[in-house]
């Protein structure tokens, strides 16, 4: 007889289109602790353009993989991996309900298909790609090497950059091709994959209205005392909003440039976001903003978890 499998639910999806929201209600329905998937969440003491929830949503529900790393760690998908199934298990264990909730792809993937066996770090290779000028020039030399992986990765993220260039240059193959063997799948769970896909002129408006309200509630002032704190260096200041606050507080442009190029910056990630997701074929999509998706989700929900 085989063992019984655990019920998790997924909820991906574009930045702004509701996840938080509707997994908090999912959890709170079904006895659930959410799992954040999120790769600037992870860092402790960046607030305001990492969209966490609040301190009171998190009073009403466990959550899982927000502030467990310090802004200079390096935290890698790896060990997202690791400590995200850690936190299923240890939610199923208790009786609870794993859902993990977020639109960082390459965490997901990481964690519910596993890592392939990459090469290891090249510190000299590292370093000329380090020394590489020109705004894109890492992108190009990935889109040359592997388009496949160049389209999901965003121009401006140099560690991910680098780190894919190394892959294909040490392994002399795409890191594409890579990615789709010797990966360790996690086991023992039935999975139900949520994909909120709201109408794409909807979800530019909130995207639109949510960049705005950062900056309204102090993301310029919170992104200079992480400046003089940390440095610009961190991966978690390159992020969407800390990257324009940052060039606002250098003079590099006026406020209101500053908040259109970071709406832009959000709409771009939206449309990588959504390419990444529809690529995965369990994924089931809701067309909904989290309040409005719960009924259908909730639907859902259920029959993953009935008997």
């Amino acid at each position: 007889m085989s063992p019984t499998l655990s019920p998790l639910v997924v909820i991906a999806g574009p930045t702004a289109s509701g996840k938080s929201s509707l997994a908090l209600a999912l959890a709170r329905q079904f006895g659930g602790e959410i799992i954040s998937c999120d790769s600037v969440a992870v860092y402790r003491d960046f607030e305001i353009g990492t969209a966490k929830p609040s301190r009171n949503e998190r009073a009403l529900v466990p959550h899982h993989l927000i502030d467990v790393a310090a802004p200079e760690e390096n935290f890698t998908a790896g060990e997202y991996a690791r400590q995200a199934r850690a936190a299923a298990a240890a939610i199923t264990s208790r009786g609870h309900l794993p859902i993990v909730c977020g639109g960082t792809g390459l965490y997901l993937r990481a964690m519910l298909d596993g890592l392939f066996a990459g090469p290891e770090r090249n510190e000299e290779l590292r370093a000329r790609l380090r020394r590489r000028r020109g705004a894109g020039s890492l992108w190009r030399l990935l889109r040359r090497l592997d388009p496949e992986v160049a389209e999901r990765i965003h121009a401006n993220d140099e560690p991910k950059l680098i780190r894919a260039i190394e892959v294909c240059v040490s392994a002399a193959r795409p890191m594409s091709a890579l990615l789709r063997e010797g990966r360790d799948p996690i086991q023992g769970y039935r999975i139900l994959q949520i994909g909120l896909s709201p109408e794409r002129s909807a979800l530019y408006a909130h995207i639109n209205r949510r960049c705005a309200e950062m900056f309204e509630h102090g993301l310029v002032e919170e992104t200079r005392g992480l400046l003089q704190r940390y440095g610009p260096e961190v991966f978690a200041m390159r992020s969407l909003g800390y990257r324009q606050a940052a060039e606002y507080l250098r003079g590099e442009c006026a406020l209101e440039e500053a908040v259109g190029r970071a709406q832009q910056g959000h709409r771009n990630y939206a449309k990588r976001q959504l390419t990444w997701f529809r690529a995965e074929a369990a994924m089931q999509w809701v067309t909904q903003f989290g309040p409005h998706a719960v009924p259908p989700a909730t639907e859902m929900v259920g029959r993953l978890l009935a008997p």
